[in-house]
């Protein structure tokens, strides 16, 4: 991704954001918190450097959980959209959930993250690699 995205935002609209600059991936992510965290089988994310999203609107908005001794997740106080999440062993890195981004952003998943925590009730036949094993991130 090289344009600007904008149009990123949560379910009520009082969070804006946009999106510059290259993603460094796209994957979808089946861990139990991610699937909690969003009531869905799994999340999409898109990472990239902090320095890359600005919030427009709504800063104030943001409500910041955290969710394991590694990780914060960032949502909006008055819908609860979860729109980002930090890990503390990716510094300087942020991702953004794809389902908070507008309609046609040039965005490409590269692969399935903690496969083995995966919802038992989804059949996935998308030809993206399957990672998981202690990490989430080792081949299957």
């Amino acid at each position: 991704m090289t344009a600007e995205i904008t149009g990123g935002a949560c379910l009520c609209g009082a969070v804006r954001f946009e999106v510059t600059g290259p993603l460094v991936t796209v994957v979808h992510c089946h861990c139990t918190m991610c699937r909690r965290a969003h009531g869905a089988a799994f999340v999409s994310w898109a990472a990239m450097p902090e320095a890359q999203v600005r919030v427009t609107a709504g800063s104030e908005q943001i409500e910041h959980y955290r969710s394991s001794d590694i990780g914060t997740r960032s949502f909006c106080r008055t819908c609860g959209s979860s729109m980002f999440c930090t890990l503390d062993t990716h510094s300087g890195t942020i991702d953004v959930a794809l389902g908070c981004l507008r309609r046609g952003a040039p965005l490409e998943p590269k692969a399935h993250i903690f496969w083995d925590d995966r919802a038992d009730w989804v059949e996935l036949a998308d030809g993206l690699p399957r990672l998981g094993g202690k990490t989430g991130l080792e081949p299957v």
